[in-house]
């Protein structure tokens, strides 16, 4: 186990959150929603019962209406749970499985369910992060920045129905997809309407998306 592991990436999800009790079960599904739509439903107990554990010893250790975050990110084929707190001081470890004490116990069981943990020391207080291995052969790029969260949030404002891809119908694909175009059409007459160029538009943005997958440049 790596205490003090660092990696850049970019946040899929992320919330300021105070830790407080009552949030918990609300966070818990927030983090089961967003697995749920990257295709990872075996992950779901697991990440939420490591985002209880990583939420309460914030509660117990830092103290009750801490200023909070939780994210959730891909690394590669790993989910990986993050919680932040502004607590500093001695870094939270685990006990050992024979202690009866109840501190340290639940950084014990999330090392047990998680293929791996750690505490990362931050400007601002400490980053305590679990990881656990989704099985997938390589990378989802699907899940691993904020372009698909962004745009997930725009479809979800104009009325689409998001649901995780595999139970998706094919009527609800075509559904979906409609959605999609018809928000791209509404930014193209906004952008007409602006004084733009929607055909100049619609080609740049398709040479940034191939230029962002690795097809050009």
């Amino acid at each position: 186990m790596n205490m003090t592991q660092h990696r850049t990436r970019e946040k899929a999800w992320e919330r300021p959150f105070l830790a407080e009790p009552q949030h918990v079960a609300a966070l818990r599904r927030a983090v089961g929603l967003r697995l749920t739509r990257w295709d990872l439903p075996a992950l779901v107990d697991a990440a939420e019962l490591c985002v209880t554990e990583l939420v309460t010893n914030v509660i117990t250790h830092v103290g009750v209406s801490t200023p909070t975050w939780i994210a959730v990110s891909m690394n590669g084929t790993h989910v990986r749970v993050e919680v932040s707190d502004p607590g500093v001081g001695t870094l939270p470890t685990p006990l050992r499985a024979t202690s009866t004490q109840e501190h340290g116990r639940g950084l014990h069981l999330v090392s047990a369910i998680a293929d791996r943990w750690g505490v990362t020391p931050t400007d601002h207080g400490k980053t305590t992060w679990c990881e656990l291995a989704t099985g997938l052969a390589e990378p989802r790029a699907d899940a691993a920045g904020p372009r698909l969260t962004r745009a997930e949030a725009l479809l979800t404002l104009y009325g689409a129905s998001l649901r995780q891809a595999v139970a998706l119908s094919r009527l609800e694909r075509v559904a979906e997809e409609e959605a999609a175009i018809g928000l791209i059409a509404d930014v193209l007459h906004w952008i007409q309407a602006r004084g733009g160029d929607p055909d100049a538009a619609l080609d740049c943005a398709q040479t940034r998306f191939e230029a962002q997958l690795g097809v050009v440049g």
